[in-house]
């Protein structure tokens, strides 16, 4: 892509989520509610704490709780893929590192489990040398490990 071609508008959802989202997060959207809530308790005699005043509330904030959990949803999965995509492109262009962890996040759990324990053996390896970072793959790790036991015996 060229740096003068413009990425493709947003949704006019996504736009909006956005927005919500990132005033959700504001210390003015905090703000807003202390004062709603403020408001509603201070009401309270003049509505002799009605059942209705009481309903007002709690329909107010089970409204906008099943609201907002869409869009953290929305948010997280988007924020997910973009430190997925990240990490794609750190392991693609990293010399020495394993491309079998491009789109790990779509392995199965059974993978998952597989590369899990190769990191532990590969792990265990490293610690007997006393350097977590010096291999990249069990194979290196067990070479290195059997030089250094064998010289050491000599």
């Amino acid at each position: 892509m060229n740096s003068s071609e413009n990425p493709a508008p947003n949704s006019l959802f996504g736009r909006m989520a956005s927005a919500i989202t990132t005033f959700t997060g504001s210390t003015m959207a905090f703000v807003t509610a202390v004062g709603i809530v403020l408001v509603w308790a201070v009401s309270g005699p003049l509505f002799h704490y009605s059942e209705t005043w009481q309903l007002v509330i709690n329909t107010g904030t089970t409204i906008i709780t099943f609201l907002m959990v869409f869009l953290i949803q929305r948010a997280q999965n988007k924020d997910s893929l973009v430190l997925h995509l990240k990490l794609n492109e750190l392991i693609a262009a990293t010399k020495g590192a394993s491309n079998r962890l491009i789109n790990a996040q779509d392995f199965s759990e059974e993978e998952i489990k597989l590369m899990h324990d190769f990191y532990c053996a590969l792990a265990e390896l490293a610690k007997k040398d006393n350097d977590l970072g010096k291999t990249h793959s069990i194979e290196e790790a067990e070479d290195n490990h059997s030089e250094k036991l064998a010289a050491h015996m000599e």
